[in-house]
């Protein structure tokens, strides 16, 4: 029997008995029936002499061996997003220098097992927001970005912009400048509509603060371009919305669900279609999401389902408002998986979660299956309790 000591909702504790793990048959990049991106986290260099709440310190050997991770279960790796942090701790530098160690290891890992897929994303953030950004500067900046990653040997993924959100004064605007970069990119981008409840900034982006009117600018994007896009994923935490524009995207055109609330229906999908994943949660339930998947390639939805059915009240529960701290939610779950040696979170995000929320994040994550060593995760997170003044 393994226990933990877990703070309670009413202010007490419970010795919380772990259950098995999860006996999940892992699939392979080329029998999953869905492109299938994980966001995935950085983590944190714990010993750099640095102000953690100001400077971005990163661990690159033990990133980047957590990419390799995702790729051995037939993931794709979405790198350099809002999951590592992404304009919100982790700077442009800092980005591009972990793309190219991306590109590298993917290299490495395609040539020794046959497979990795890579997306990395551009953006803007190197150009400080500001009254006086115009519009062409936003062009010049995501100019600037894609060709870096292009040239670093990656694909794109089309990032939301704080600047355009800031500088445009109209949908005319938008496109104005996604037409511009789609023209020059190299191959097709995944274009990436990031909520305002993951990024309180990008609110009213598309021109307007109605999310259908902003969906039909998007759209008109993408009819004007729609060789350069491989898809769209939007990050909206609302099924019908992704279903609505899933079903008026362009022939050839992906949806790639970004919505952590209701994925296991959306890459189900329906009678019209269905939706490709990229998704930060699929970081935290990566052998789950994997297993899954080749369930689904087996044509067993009834094991996909029962697979997919408990990491759901986990992801909801992880991204709960305020969304944008998610990431501790994650970066605890490979800190209690053995992935990396602590939990600390970049930009000293370790502390944006409650104690409680912790403790139920735990409960869900057991239910799921997701601890391979339960002892391990058991004596971890005993060792996070007590710094946080439960149990001792």
């Amino acid at each position: 029997m393994v226990v933990v000591t877990l703070p309670c909702i009413n202010r007490s504790t419970e010795d919380y008995e772990l259950g098995d793990p999860g006996k999940f048959e892992i699939a392979s990049l080329h029998t999953m029936p869905r492109i299938a991106y994980a966001a995935v986290h950085v983590v944190a260099d714990p010993v750099e002499n640095n102000n953690p709440s100001i400077d971005a310190a990163i661990d690159w050997e033990a990133t980047i061996n957590y990419r390799r991770h995702v790729w051995s279960l037939g993931l794709g790796v979405a790198e350099a997003m809002d999951t590592a942090q992404r304009g919100m701790g982790v700077n442009w530098e800092n980005s591009l220098e972990l793309v190219k160690r991306s590109v590298d290891a993917a290299r490495e890992f395609q040539i020794e097992n046959g497979g990795a897929l890579l997306a990395c994303g551009a953006g803007t953030d190197h150009l400080e927001p500001s009254p006086n950004i115009s519009v062409d500067d936003v062009i010049n900046a995501y100019e600037e970005q894609c060709h870096a990653i292009e040239s670093a040997g990656s694909r794109i993924i089309l990032m939301a912009s704080r600047a355009l959100a800031m500088a445009a004064s109209s949908p005319d605007d938008y496109l104005k400048v996604y037409e511009r970069i789609l023209s020059q990119v190299k191959e097709p981008v995944i274009i990436h509509w990031l909520g305002e409840m993951f990024d309180p900034a990008l609110k009213g982006y598309w021109g307007s603060d109605d999310h259908w009117t902003g969906m039909e600018t998007c759209l008109k994007v993408i009819a004007g371009k729609a060789e350069k896009v491989d898809g769209i994923k939007i990050s909206l935490l609302d099924s019908k919305k992704e279903i609505a524009m899933r079903n008026k995207l362009p022939v050839g055109v992906r949806m790639y669900t970004g919505d952590d609330f209701n994925f296991p229906e959306l890459v189900a999908g329906d009678d019209a279609g269905y939706s490709d994943a990229l998704l930060g949660i699929f970081d935290a339930i990566a052998p789950a999401a994997s297993a899954a998947l080749g369930a689904m390639g087996r044509q067993d939805m009834e094991e996909y389902n029962k697979i997919l059915a408990p990491t759901l009240p986990l992801s909801r529960h992880i991204f709960q408002a305020p969304t944008q701290f998610y990431k501790t939610g994650i970066v605890i779950l490979a800190y209690l998986n053995g992935h990396q040696d602590h939990f600390l979170v970049i930009g000293g995000q370790e502390g944006a979660r409650s104690t409680l929320h912790l403790g139920i994040l735990f409960r869900l994550a057991d239910k799921a299956g997701l601890f391979h060593d339960p002892e391990s995760s058991a004596r971890r997170m005993e060792n996070v309790m007590k710094v946080h003044g439960v149990g001792v």
